[in-house]
Formats: structure tokens, sequence, C-alpha cells
């Protein structure tokens, strides 16, 4: 199972495994705090797509299709999806 969580929101012992999915390391959030297991900023929305959804929640459908497609396509999605399925996860 996947639960999201925010960055800023402390961690907790029943998050389990804590992945961050993010181009750039969060402002003001320190590496040993975040508590960070693996960090897939290969995995991220592109550059182009996070500037085009510009936090505008009426984009967020929309954006939610498009990275979908970004992420079909990512070999480090793909690469990581296969891991996560070998070790039946």
């Amino acid at each position: 199972m996947i639960n999201l969580k925010r960055i800023y929101d402390a961690p907790d012992q029943a998050d389990g495994q804590r992945i961050l999915v993010d181009g750039l390391w969060p402002r003001g959030v320190g590496k040993e705090r975040a508590e960070i297991d693996l960090w897939l900023k290969e995995v991220a929305p592109s550059a182009e797509l996070r500037t085009w959804f510009d936090r505008k929640s009426e984009r967020f459908k929309e954006f939610s299709t498009k990275y979908a497609d970004e992420l079909s396509r990512n070999s480090a999605c793909l690469d990581f999806k296969q891991q996560e399925s070998d070790n039946g996860d």
C-alpha cells in the first residue's frame, strides 16, 4: 500500500518506507529530520509540467493525466516498479 504524506509533516514510525518524489530538495527541511529512505528525483514531474500546472487546482485532473503519461515512459519509474515487484512489495 502507498500512503501519501507531505515532506513538511513529521515522520512517524507507522510511515513505513519513506520515498521523496521531487526534483528539488524541499526548502527548510533537513535531510536528517526528513528521515527519507529513498529520493526518486528522476521520477518527479518534469520542469515543463510543473511550470504549466503552476499549482492551479483547476488543472489538477489534466496534470494527473499528463504526469501519468510521463511516468509510463520514465525508465527510472519502470525500474523502481520492477525492483519493488521483485521484492514482493
